[in-house]
């Protein structure tokens, strides 16, 4: 039953990118006037708000290919299933700090939530080595 939740919280949490890559194409907006990645401190004043978008949509989108096809591996007893779950993890935290706009207001919105769960999960998989097997 654990690695049933587990496997399935992976790739919810997954999926989750896929949403954030659709706002950043602007396909649709998840809260009203949320400006992600617009504004990257990293990003925008370099490349634009355009290129910023585009590169948040292609790092959202290897972060839903990871987390979903680890939480599936996890699933179905495969052994390499840590390996994607894990550099999704790297590469959604990164992404959240790259894209930030360095402003302390609406965390939540720029991927809060995300680091919080992408440090559980490093938690979970790496210090605590849980699950021993799934």
């Amino acid at each position: 039953m654990i690695r049933i939740a587990f496997g399935a919280f992976l790739a919810l949490h997954g999926l989750v990118h896929l949403l954030y890559a659709a706002h950043s194409q602007r396909m649709l907006e998840l809260q009203p006037d949320m400006k992600w990645p617009d504004d990257s401190w990293a990003f925008s004043a370099l490349m634009g708000d355009g290129v910023t978008r585009a590169l948040a949509t292609g790092c959202c989108i290897l972060a839903t290919a990871g987390f979903v096809i680890g939480g599936g591996a996890s699933l179905l007893h495969q052994s390499w299933w840590r390996s994607p779950v894990l550099a999704s993890t790297a590469l959604s935290a990164v992404m959240v700090l790259i894209f930030w706009d360095g402003r302390l207001q609406r965390l939540n919105d720029q991927g809060l939530i995300a680091l919080l769960l992408n440090a559980l999960i490093v938690l979970l998989l790496v210090v605590l080595q849980w699950p021993a097997s799934l």
